[in-house]
């Protein structure tokens, strides 16, 4: 039994030479995964927004062109007919000197862009605990099936056992009854087990691109050390601060705010410098007079300005709206704030807690592996009934995937508190890669 026991530890922490592991699957992931895909080409788009508002403070170069048929008839005292065909071309450049909603628009386009990279590294945060949970969801859907099966072959070795008491009289049909309840029962569990590896490992596809199975699994005999810092006040305020939905949401803030300004600059007046070159022609013959043509060159240079005095209200209401939105934004910061340094605390409080469960259920695996090598001692010299080693199976197998599932909680909340203080990176995916065997 001790033999078989150990087996199935073994089958639920190792993994094979050839196995991949943590680090692996999040690069695959970076390069194949939808949803980073379109946070990249967002970020991407959003580097232009720098380069529009810059373009409102440059010059503008225009050119136009024209060609016109003319057909004119004169009545006066001598009455005639012009035909004549008229061309023109020009360039004009505007340069503007004061036009402040353009200052303002320029500034905004600068925090859209930082506001595109923040949204980045969120994505990529969000990459990472995506994948770790998913990687985590394989392999404790792997435990749960190998300690089914183990449960499930454990089983049938009782009921082998029970129906050769039986006949020989030593036990009764009642222990065959229960030994056959409880495979059949194991049998079932099994099915559903290996069901809910097949949806954990198609999550994981769903993610990486393909499926990087067979995983790494943990290595025995494992620790996992505290926080540091060891104090939950600090991650909660590191979260206020350096969380990156605090950072979008601060620079949200500051684009709503510079919205008001812009809004407010529609009543300012606006200065340009407007320089100009033209030439037209034009040519024509008369049934009156004797033809003839024309030509205009004109170059002109000036300031033009423009006072805006009334536009039906709508720049007043632009601007009533731009400071409505300005105080929802500084709401949204308020409320980025308390739920970074929740999700802080909460996952700060998972770490600490999570280690002491598998420190308890350490000891209750302990206490579980010897309660059922009594059993089937007191079984065999007949203090024990096939109900009690059949408890004693299903509880170390329970023990044995409560132990896991907790050990990939604490894992993933460790994580989850450099998400949300703002400083998870691919060297903590390394670091993880440590407690995996390979």
């Amino acid at each position: 039994m001790k033999r078989a026991i150990a087996l199935s530890l073994a089958t639920l922490f190792s993994a094979s030479a050839w196995s991949t592991d943590l680090l692996q699957v999040y690069r695959d992931a970076l390069a194949n995964d939808a949803r980073f895909a379109a946070a990249r080409a967002q970020y991407e788009a959003g580097q232009e927004r720098v380069v529009q508002g810059r373009a409102g403070l440059l010059p503008t170069i225009g050119a136009n062109a024209n060609t016109t048929w003319n057909d004119v008839d004169t009545h006066t005292r001598v009455f005639g007919t012009r035909e004549y065909n008229s061309n023109g071309y020009g360039v004009q450049l505007t340069q503007p000197l004061f036009r402040w909603q353009n200052w303002i628009q320029y500034k905004q386009g600068e925090l859209q862009t930082a506001l595109a990279e923040v949204q980045l590294g969120q994505a990529r945060h969000d990459l990472i605990l995506r994948v770790a949970q998913a990687y985590f969801d394989v392999l404790n859907a792997q435990d749960a099936l190998a300690a089914q099966s183990q449960l499930k072959k454990a089983a049938a070795e009782q009921l082998e056992l029970g129906k050769a008491s039986f006949e020989v009289g030593t036990v009764t049909i009642t222990d065959v009854h229960e030994a056959q309840s409880r495979f059949d029962l194991a049998s079932a569990q099994e099915i559903a087990a290996q069901n809910e590896l097949d949806v954990r490992r198609q999550t994981l596809v769903q993610i990486v691109g393909k499926d990087p199975s067979p995983l790494a699994g943990l290595r025995q005999g494992l620790s996992l050390s505290r926080p540091q810092p060891d104090d939950i006040a600090e991650w909660a305020a590191a979260a206020e601060q350096g969380s990156y939905a605090v950072q979008a949401q601060q620079l949200a803030r500051e684009i709503a705010a510079r919205e008001v300004e812009r809004n407010r600059a529609g009543h300012y007046p606006t200065l340009d410098v407007v320089a100009a070159r033209s030439h037209s022609s034009a040519g024509f013959s008369s049934s009156a007079a004797a033809g003839g043509s024309t030509r205009t060159d004109a170059n002109t240079v000036g300031l033009q300005l423009n006072v805006p005095i009334f536009a039906g209200g709508a720049v007043s209401s632009r601007e009533r709206e731009a400071a409505a939105l300005k105080l929802k934004a500084d709401a949204d910061l308020d409320d980025a704030r308390r739920s970074a340094a929740l999700a802080a605390r909460q996952a700060y409080l998972g770490v600490t807690s999570g280690m002491a469960q598998v420190k308890a259920l350490e000891a209750a695996q302990v206490s579980s592996t010897s309660a059922l090598e009594a059993n089937r001692l007191g079984y065999e010299v007949g203090v024990r009934i096939n109900i009690d080693v059949l408890n004693a199976q299903s509880q170390l197998a329970d023990t044995q995937r409560q132990l896991a599932r907790a050990r990939y909680d604490t894992i993933l909340a460790q994580l989850r508190l450099k998400a949300a203080a703002g400083t998870l990176g691919e060297e903590d995916v390394q670091l993880i890669d440590t407690l995996l065997a390979k």
